[in-house]
């Protein structure tokens, strides 16, 4: 994961493409004891949604690669996240 921007990052598909994205939030979780990414290279799915992705990160910094998600608890765990968020935002509209 490089940085170049605040908020921003490329990172490599698996095509070897560089891909921007963007940010949307992070968080640690009490429950894993780990720090999260989720984050979006704002492409669209069939629906026309917005892809959202999210992954396992280290907040110092001292390990660039993201990691991927491993258990259904941590998968639990992100989608509480994104739900708490997307009603904070439905809220404010």
């Amino acid at each position: 994961m490089n940085s170049e921007k605040k908020g921003i990052f490329t990172i490599i598909n698996d095509k070897g493409e560089e891909i921007e994205c963007e940010i949307l939030f992070t968080f640690d979780s009490e429950e894993t004891k780990k720090s999260y990414i989720v984050y979006t290279d704002n492409s669209t799915d069939e629906d026309g949604s917005i892809r959202v992705y999210a992954s396992v990160f280290d907040p110092t910094g001292n390990n660039p690669d993201l990691l991927p998600i491993e258990t259904e608890k941590e998968w639990l765990v992100i989608e509480n996240i994104l739900a708490s968020v997307q009603e904070k935002i439905d809220e404010a509209a």
